[in-house]
């Protein structure tokens, strides 16, 4: 072992010995040169090879002198040269503003000599660097169009930076198949190059990217691939990272006897290396591992810790996924309120995370033209134009000064005319503007009437609702505790009456629910935030809302959904599934059917929630989406409702340039669809 740590250090001291003695030879070599292009070309040999050994104070003093030396010279490709190493320079010390001032310069300097490849090594390093600002579209141009250049040379190297480059900014905007097509790209260029670091990085990008896509058992493939090329005594961080990812991926498929040989071993291997990311997803995925195997203890003391380091080290992504488990935990123990506790947790993360705007890289953006021509502007020509020849003067002075004064009347003539003309034209104008004004003030006066109309109405509902049905639920709920409280009725008698009061709440909580959605919905300056997400996360919540109930009805829910992105607001598409779902289940009798699905139409996602329950006549279906009309009906178990939920939907659809609406069958069932976009348009 001695011996290893010996010749480790010899390998080491002689490598560090040779790079110094290489600059010593060139910093000997350039003192010798006279003052020309070749000392130039000399000294930017040198200044790379202090960039790489990240001297940068001598490398900057090179350069300037490298620069003066070129501009004397009027040697232009050593100016470029000398700017693009102190834009490196700027880069590497996160000096982004100085940075980007000298990759224009030497681009500019490059375009002036008709260096293509220069032009193209510069573009690819600025969209590096912008992308890494958040500057995606300038990024993506600049790198696109040195992607280009270094296809058409195919200059791997160059190409491998390039794609990886363009893979992570197309992930880091949520375009994933995107990503997955230039990781590939830039896996197929590393494997030529024989790079083995940048092979294990894209082998591992595209084992996650399909991960995120929900192709798991790719996701299974490619992290196989990776471990397997891993190296044992140098990729440990790497290795740590993997093992309980891929013992993830395995557990979607319930196949535990893998699951666990990869996630064990992640445990032990992350402790080991005191890693705690590493540490912290293999601790999350062991904990559910051994929730679904019903070891409930193991799985509490796991998740716990799992929460304390996801604490510490702010992972918010898999602090959320632990809030999850928690959940899930504490739902199986029965430990409801602690469960409802994680559900507010969980909530609250989610939607400080979904806050954070993603921006999205453009998909149809041209590689910006680096080669630029230029136009010489060609000068006008002024063309004279020809004098025409004086008349001569009349010989009679009095018919001269006679049709002088004639013009004199015509002109004050017609100057009159015009005046009074236009005095009478404004005047028309006014009138026009006066009884323009007026209409609109009349339009507006009908507007408020009918709004106020419509309005009085609501509010009858409202004050009908809270007054009578809300009313009702508390004040049962009321009387309960306080026959409970008052020893009026034993505690096994309340016990049996518990379903009744869970109902009484969940009627309270529905009511409340509507009317606060339905007076958001109602304000003027409501506006959407409209984002890209799936909408099949958003039926799997829903869904799981309103189990109990399903539960208790023996209701078949078929879940036909697919994995789909739109672009709307989610809280509001939330609201809309939400009331959707709790309308079929209100409606479906024991045993009825309920199928949630969607699918693309015509490029949007066409929603479809449908039941077997008792149906919907023809004459009630034009008064569902209408608040004021006060139509609501009782459910298959006396259910109540406000008839607030449908009109909230039908709001809330048309708020995100979408349509709602219904086909029913009197005791056959009804088929609600939601038509929504899928992309900002």
């Amino acid at each position: 072992m001695r011996q290893l740590l010996t010749l480790a250090v010899c390998l080491i001291s002689f490598s560090i010995f040779s790079q110094n003695e290489k600059i010593d030879k060139l910093t000997v070599e350039i003192a010798y040169l006279n003052a020309d292009s070749t000392k130039v070309d000399k000294s930017l040999v040198l200044i790379n090879e202090l960039y790489i050994n990240k001297d940068y104070s001598k490398a900057l003093l090179y350069i300037k002198e490298t620069a003066k030396l070129s501009e004397d010279l009027n040697y232009i490709k050593g100016l470029a040269e000398s700017s693009y190493y102190r834009a490196l320079i700027f880069t590497e010390r996160n000096d982004y503003f100085n940075a980007i001032d000298n990759y224009e310069k030497s681009r500019n300097l490059y375009l002036k000599i008709s260096d293509t490849l220069g032009v193209a090594k510069v573009s690819n390093s600025i969209g590096l660097i912008e992308i890494k600002r958040g500057n995606y579209k300038v990024g993506l141009q600049n790198s696109l169009s040195a992607i280009a250049i270094f296809e058409k040379q195919y200059l791997r190297d160059e190409l491998s930076l390039a794609y990886n480059n363009l893979a992570e900014a197309y992930h880091k905007t949520n375009q994933v198949d995107k990503a997955i097509d230039y990781n590939f790209k830039a896996l197929e260029v590393r494997k030529q190059i024989n790079d083995k670091e940048g092979v294990k990085t894209s082998t591992k990008n595209i084992a996650g990217l399909y991960s995120e896509l929900k192709e798991h058992r790719k996701a299974i493939e490619y992290y196989e691939k990776t471990l397997d090329i891993l190296n044992s005594k140098t990729d440990q961080e790497l290795r740590g990272e993997i093992l309980p990812k891929l013992g993830s991926e395995y557990l979607r498929f319930n196949e535990y006897d893998k699951a666990s040989e990869y996630l064990v071993e992640g445990l032990k291997y992350n402790r080991q290396q005191n890693n705690k990311e590493g540490l912290l997803r293999a601790l999350n995925a062991v904990g559910q591992l051994n929730l679904q195997k019903k070891k409930i203890k193991l799985a509490e003391k796991q998740l716990n810790e799992a929460y304390k380091i996801a604490q510490s080290i702010d992972n918010k992504t898999e602090l959320l996924e632990n809030y999850k488990l928690h959940i899930a935990l504490d739902s199986t123990r029965g430990y409801f309120q602690n469960a409802f506790f994680w559900q507010n947790k969980f909530y609250n993360l989610r939607d400080s995370l979904t806050k954070i705007d993603s921006p999205i890289l453009p998909t149809d953006l041209e590689p910006i033209n680096l080669i630029e021509t230029k136009n010489t502007n060609k000068e006008a020509s002024i063309e004279e134009t020809p004098l025409h020849n004086t008349p001569k003067t009349l010989d009679n002075p009095l018919v001269l000064y006679g049709g002088i004064l004639a013009l004199a009347l015509l002109l004050g003539l017609l100057i009159f005319s015009l005046l009074k003309s236009k005095s009478h034209k404004d005047a028309l104008e006014k009138q026009k503007a006066i009884l323009a004004e007026e209409k609109i003030r009349t339009e507006a006066i009908l507007e408020q009437t009918h709004h106020l109309e419509e309005v009085n109405q609501v509010k009858d509902k409202l004050f009908s609702i809270v007054s009578h049905d809300l009313k009702d639920s508390i004040s049962s709920i009321k009387a309960f505790l306080d026959l409970l409280k008052e020893d009026s009725i034993s505690k096994d008698e309340f016990y049996e009456l518990i379903p009744e009061l869970s109902d009484n709440a969940n009627n309270a909580s529905s009511l409340l629910f509507n009317l606060l959605n339905w007076s958001k919905s109602q304000m003027q300056n409501l506006e959407p935030k409209p984002e890209r997400f799936n909408i099949q996360e958003v039926f799997h919540t829903k869904m799981a809302l309103v189990e109990q109930k399903v539960e208790d009805k023996r209701i078949v829910m078929i879940d036909e959904s697919q994995d789909d992105y739109i672009y709307a607001d989610r809280s509001m598409v939330e609201i809309v599934i939400q009331n959707l779902i709790t309308n079929a289940v209100k409606f479906c009798r024991t045993g009825d059917v309920i199928t949630i699905s969607n699918q693309d139409v015509n490029g949007k996602s066409l929603i479809c929630i449908e039941d077997t329950g008792v149906g919907i006549s023809k004459s009630n279906i034009d008064k569902l989406f209408a608040a004021h009309k006060n139509f609501t009906t009782a459910g298959t178990k006396n259910e109540k409702g406000t008839g607030l939920g449908l009109s909230i939907a039908r709001d809330l659809v048309e708020l995100n340039h979408g349509r709602i609406w219904v086909e029913s069958i009197e005791n056959v069932g009804s088929k609600f669809f939601v038509e929504l976009p899928k992309s900002a348009s």
